[in-house]
């Protein structure tokens, strides 16, 4: 990591941010970024509580004369989400994220940055570091396993919290105030395949759609953005009959809340069809570049030879896979009536897994209306039974209903136009944030959500903006001051 990086502005937020770059800290492998945070904090000379799931609640004292304030709480998630670009060789568990400076933004070489919400725990622990804030009574609630479920939000209890106030720092355009989000459910389709020996004499190729920009599955699922899975079924729907395509594998994505960038098909065929099939896949590369356009213009298919698998997914099973994949919703399904230019509710087919004779599929549907959330599910579990697949939905989640007119909303609203002469935006958010679940353990707390200007997260391309960091924190230590 380039030492030149430590002299950032604020160096504060930007020393603990690094350090945390260095620590392996995906979804259900955060103990140790735990552990810094924890030994930190009590380094600083804070009370420290850690529950059983593995959150870290830290309490720093008010500034001398301002301990009769209502309290303030500040929350950021640990975990980060682990993707990388199938040619960049890292292991998550164990490599440090390789972060730089390009201009006024930080990226990371080939994997997610961590930002999401590396920056958010940086900011918390600047503050806990910052002797000159004049603030009343802080609470830092760090949350563990947020990118794969809110794991750690639905397994904080209520009663623990003192604050009037709650500041969540997991969003990402820097002047706009979120006030609600949506929530989700989780759905796992599964299927035991039948296996039969290959047709003998044909060759074995690796069908690969790549290039694509893939994102955030709330933030991006408005962008028009591809889905190589359901390209990859597409391709397969077209081209298994035309070339008498034998599949043996299919894989594609890697989390549920992130668009699939990358889907890969293992398939036989005849020696004679190789080069129709490179030239059929050839012209379909500029058919589809043609549909998605500007959107997600670097979609590139492909085949690589591989060696000849011992078994091949029997043609009932591959019609059944490919059917559901490329019937199964995937995008925007309904835009809110109320709010301009916010998704009311979608669904990403996230993953899909063949392995040890057995399919997996796994999709997140999100809603601002539990009603239509549930629908969706209904919709997948139908069109799974209709493929002979087993459909369970698990880790479902509330959403966060807006509260436009409270003090703190009026408060920062005010304080940001002061600052920096423009207004603050006010919105609800279609991804899914932790205050829905903690908020309805603390109905009486008033809760927001901000952070900084970041793009493309839960990508290889995820980046932050340092001229925004900078914003956020002046802002951040402003309004703590202010409450």
């Amino acid at each position: 990591m380039e030492d030149t990086l430590y002299n950032i502005e604020p160096r504060v937020l930007w020393k603990h941010f690094l350090e945390l770059s260095k620590i392996p800290r995906g979804s259900g492998n955060e103990a140790a970024a735990g552990r810094y945070v924890e030994e930190t904090a009590r380094a600083m000379g804070h009370a420290v509580i850690r529950d059983t799931a593995g959150n870290l609640l830290i309490r720093k004292n008010a500034a001398p004369g301002l301990g009769n304030r209502p309290g303030v709480v500040i929350q950021a998630h640990v975990d980060m989400v682990c993707e990388k670009n199938e040619e960049t060789i890292h292991d998550f568990h164990k490599d440090p994220i390789k972060v730089y400076r390009d201009a006024d933004l930080i990226r990371a070489r080939g994997t997610t940055l961590g930002a999401d919400n590396g920056i958010g725990v940086a900011a918390a622990l600047a503050l806990l570091e910052s002797e000159g804030i004049k603030h009343g009574p802080l609470e830092i609630l760090i949350t563990v396993d947020e990118e794969t479920g809110l794991t750690g939000a639905n397994a904080f209890k209520g009663g623990i919290l003192r604050g009037k106030y709650f500041l969540n720092l997991d969003s990402e355009d820097e002047g706009v105030l979120t006030i609600g989000c949506a929530g989700g459910i989780d759905t796992s389709v599964t299927r035991t395949l039948n296996l039969e020996d290959p047709v003998p004499g044909k060759i074995a190729w690796r069908m690969k759609v790549h290039g694509l920009k893939g994102g955030h599955s709330g933030i991006d699922i408005n962008r028009g953005r591809g889905n190589s899975i359901q390209l990859l079924a597409w391709i397969l729907h077209r081209f298994i009959p035309r070339f008498e395509l034998e599949l043996a594998a299919m894989d594609g994505g890697n989390k549920r809340n992130a668009i699939p960038r990358e889907a890969f098909a293992v398939v036989q065929v005849d020696p004679d069809q190789e080069e129709a099939l490179r030239s059929a896949l050839s012209d379909l590369q500029c058919e589809l570049r043609k549909e998605l356009g500007a959107f997600d213009p670097g979609l590139a298919l492909s085949l690589e030879p591989v060696a000849a698998p011992a078994k091949v997914i029997s043609a009932a099973d591959t019609n059944a896979l490919v059917g559901f994949l490329l019937t199964a919703p995937h995008g925007v399904i309904s835009m809110s009536p109320d709010i301009e230019e916010l998704v009311q509710t979608s669904t990403n087919l996230g993953v899909v897994e063949t392995s040890d004779g057995k399919v997996e599929v796994t999709l997140l549907s999100r809603s601002s209306l539990d009603s239509s959330k549930m629908a969706v599910a209904d919709r997948i579990a139908t069109l799974a039974s209709f493929a002979g697949m087993v459909c369970v939905h698990s880790g479902g989640y509330p959403g966060w209903n807006p509260e436009p007119g409270t003090f703190l909303v009026e408060t920062m609203t005010r304080l940001y136009e002061r600052m920096y002469g423009r207004p603050m935006a006010v919105k609800a958010l279609h991804a899914g944030l932790e205050c829905g679940i903690i908020g309805e353990r603390y109905p009486q707390m008033e809760m927001v959500s901000i952070g900084p200007d970041m793009r493309d997260v839960h990508t290889p391309e995820e980046y932050v903006s340092i001229p925004s960091v900078a914003r956020f924190w002046e802002f951040l230590k402003a309004v703590v001051e202010t409450l």
